[in-house]
């Protein structure tokens, strides 16, 4: 039979080491990318179609999902709300989008499904994440068990999440050591041309590489 995972690429470095995995074993890598309105989103796009390049995806779909823009209430879309700079805070920040991983993994639980996917791989990271409840083990946990309920009877798709314990400093580790091409990843929430280095998601990546010793490729402002 043949092998196919569906891999949900935000163009970040979590979601192109989780791909990276789900490719060394011995997947077919089907590649799907959201553009959501967020900040930036352009240069996500950009790094996506640089990685699954690199991963030698068969397939790829981008998804536009504009209602994001209707829900609001995040600092990621639109201008009402500004990206924090001065440090991780405990609780759900700002940044969060209300229910962002349980609709892309919807939208790619379809998408397996077309291909007869027997693998559907994201990203997540529970314990060194910015605090999103939709990153937590239990919550994947529990939408895999939804989402086989509503395909095929013989369908048994399953959710692979292989850096949800992880620490930052882990995955950058496993980045290199499987060849990931980190200066194809962007991370940082607020700019799309140098990285502000100050937002929570450019400051846990940062740490990352500060704790192994290592510059990362990425331009920072």
């Amino acid at each position: 039979m043949d092998k196919r995972a569906v891999c949900i690429i935000s163009g970040g470095m979590d979601s192109a080491l989780a791909a990276t995995i789900a490719k060394n074993e011995g997947y077919e890598i089907i590649g799907v990318h959201f553009n959501y309105g967020q900040r930036t989103q352009r240069k996500e796009l950009e790094c996506y179609k640089k990685i699954i390049e690199d991963l030698g995806a068969t397939k790829s779909h981008i998804i536009d999902l504009p209602f994001f823009k209707e829900i609001g209430s995040t600092a990621l879309i639109g201008d009402e709300l500004d990206v924090p700079t001065d440090g991780i805070k405990p609780g759900v920040p700002v940044t969060y989008v209300p229910f962002r991983n349980g609709i892309f993994l919807s939208i790619a639980a379809a998408i397996a499904q077309k291909y007869d996917a027997q693998a559907l791989y994201i990203g997540v990271v529970e314990e060194d994440s910015s605090g999103y409840p939709d990153c937590r083990e239990s919550f994947i946990n529990t939408m895999n068990s939804s989402i086989n309920l509503g395909l095929r009877d013989e369908t048994e798709l399953k959710i692979e999440t292989p850096l949800i314990h992880m620490s930052k400093e882990e995955i950058v580790a496993n980045s290199i050591e499987l060849d990931v091409k980190l200066e194809h990843t962007w991370s940082c929430y607020k700019n799309s041309d140098k990285a502000c280095g100050l937002c929570d998601s450019c400051r846990l990546r940062l740490k990352g590489f500060e704790k192994i010793g290592i510059k990362d490729p990425i331009v920072y402002c």
